[in-house]
């Protein structure tokens, strides 16, 4: 080959990779919309890369790049999103403009990763839709009233087995037995399936789900490698999820199916609802047993790291306030008194000051720091700034919604970075209402299991707070400092507390008067 050829094709290449990289480089410019600053190869999450910050710092970042503007521009590697900072414009795009935002931004390579493209949260259009109707009988009160039952037998075995530890082995990570708690509660109520995580804790369940759902250095990688080029992805076979785990929960649903089809067994979970869909749905959406395992294995995703992350987080501002344990406590002693000794469901959703710690928990240290949508249909977002130009968000535009940015601003939550319970002491819905908190996202694609999080987490707090005092050691970390190794929010090192019994249970009862000088009972 002729040396001038060479050059040609080496000029060409270059040519082409540098239009992909630089050909969105002025895209917020041209449209003078206020931009975090990025890398023209990893756009504006070059630091959560390299991990010399936090996504969640990243976010805030952008959120903060003009305290005025309805929005402003990021680079997602090298794709331009629009971030939605008011609040107005989000209720508008998740809500009332729904039709134009039905999707999030999802992997689409089914070859490369089907656990994901498949599930509910990556599903688009009318079978969205067909799958949200199916699944959504799930989490009825009714049925949430069956699962409190299964959830509260296993959380009074975790606050027991914490409460007896001894000498060292009482100063524990508590995400070691939070997720344990999280796997056991989410394999029986969604997959129908008994296991004890804290007495057998190699069990396949709890290794194999909490290697899925654990985004360490190299998952996030992996991640990134399929959602930006998934073509590279189908080249080197890289997965999200290894083959393995997807085989090994596809085994335990298609075990399930079957073992319920022959000896005619009925078990009010989500397997049991979907198998009941068979016959119903019509000629080519009936669900496989890869179907029924894909949208299973999603609420284990979805469920297992992000809610007994939220337990952690809960337990921590509880842990380290002695004041807010200690009032916590007395709640939980006038509950267990009026119920005689056992918590019903009635009784824990109607525990005011549990919900607030919970939500206030949820405020500081969402699961997932941006929410996200795809646009389907153009449409006009509002000017950016008064005297600014209407921005049009074309098909297959994302947008972020900067949860963590949102919950963390002063404007909407006085002293963002203090845990302060009492700030939800009134009714938490209207923060939800107003969109000012968003941590299960917003709109018809809300968290479909927030209500089954929620209760999971309170009902292990209960318990846990009933029989044991969370007190500070040598390796609490005081205050939190959040983990900068891959995406998932999380403490850096971990949660680490002495468990030890309450040495005040049941004991009189005082009156003390807390900041918001509201009369409170304290056990002694």
């Amino acid at each position: 080959m002729e040396w001038w050829v060479i050059i040609a094709i080496m000029v060409a290449v270059l040519t082409v990779t540098y239009y992909h990289l630089t050909r969105n480089i002025r895209f917020f410019e041209e449209r003078n919309i206020p931009w975090l600053k990025g890398n023209p190869l990893l756009g504006s999450i070059l630091k959560t890369v390299f991990q010399t910050d936090t996504f969640a710092d990243v976010i805030k970042e952008a959120y903060n790049v003009h305290s005025e503007a309805k929005y402003v521009g990021f680079f997602d590697c090298l794709k331009p999103v629009i971030v939605v900072r008011d609040l107005d414009l989000i209720k508008s795009i998740t809500v009332s403009n729904f039709e134009h935002f039905p999707d999030h931004i999802s992997v689409n390579n089914e070859k490369v990763e089907p656990i994901f493209k498949k599930n509910l949260f990556s599903l688009r259009g009318e079978r969205w839709k067909e799958m949200r109707t199916v699944l959504s009988p799930a989490f009825t009160s009714s049925k949430m009233r069956l699962m409190f039952l299964l959830m509260n037998d296993c959380a009074k075995d975790y606050a027991n087995h914490l409460e007896n530890l001894k000498g060292d082995e009482s100063i524990i990570d508590l995400k070691d037995a939070f997720t344990k708690y999280t796997n056991d509660v989410i394999a029986t109520c969604i997959f129908g399936v008994n296991v004890n995580s804290m007495k057998d804790p190699r069990n396949k369940f709890y290794v194999l789900g909490r290697e899925a759902t654990s985004f360490g250095v190299w998952a996030s990688l992996r991640f990134f490698v399929v959602k930006t080029a998934p073509w590279l992805a189908e080249l080197f076979g890289i997965n999200i999820v290894r083959n393995e785990i997807t085989k090994f929960f596809k085994d335990v649903v298609e075990t399930t199916v079957k073992t319920r089809d022959e000896k005619n067994i009925v078990r009010q979970d989500v397997i049991q609802i979907m198998m009941e869909t068979r016959g119903k749905m019509g000629p080519g959406k009936e669900l496989s047993v890869m179907d029924i395992m894909v949208h299973a294995f999603a609420f284990y995703f979805g469920g297992f790291e992000s809610t007994s992350t939220l337990m952690c987080f809960a337990a921590y501002g509880v842990g380290v306030n002695e004041e807010i344990q200690r009032r916590l406590q007395a709640k939980i002693d006038q509950v267990l008194e009026k119920c005689q000794g056992e918590v019903t469901y009635e009784a824990i959703n109607e525990m005011k000051y549990l919900d607030a710690v919970v939500y206030e928990s949820l405020r500081m240290y969402p699961a997932v720091a941006v929410a996200d949508r795809v646009c389907m249909k153009p449409f006009e977002l509002p000017p950016h700034l008064p005297g600014a130009k209407p921005h049009v968000v074309q098909k297959g535009d994302g947008l972020w919604i900067p949860v963590y940015g949102i919950q963390h601003d002063p404007k909407y939550f006085p002293e963002p970075e203090k845990f302060n319970p009492d700030r939800f002491n009134g009714d938490p819905k209207q923060f939800l209402s107003a969109a000012s908190l968003i941590a299960f996202g917003m709109g018809p694609r809300m968290c479909i299991g927030n209500r089954f999080a929620l209760l999971e987490s309170k009902v292990l707090l209960f318990h846990i707070f009933a029989k044991c005092d969370l007190v500070p050691c040598s390796k609490t970390i005081i205050p939190m400092k959040l983990s900068k190794k891959g995406i998932a929010m999380t403490a850096e090192n971990g949660f680490w507390f002495k468990i030890q019994p309450r040495s005040n249970k049941k004991a009189g009862v005082e009156k003390i008067v807390d900041p918001g000088t509201m009369l409170i009972e304290n056990t002694r």
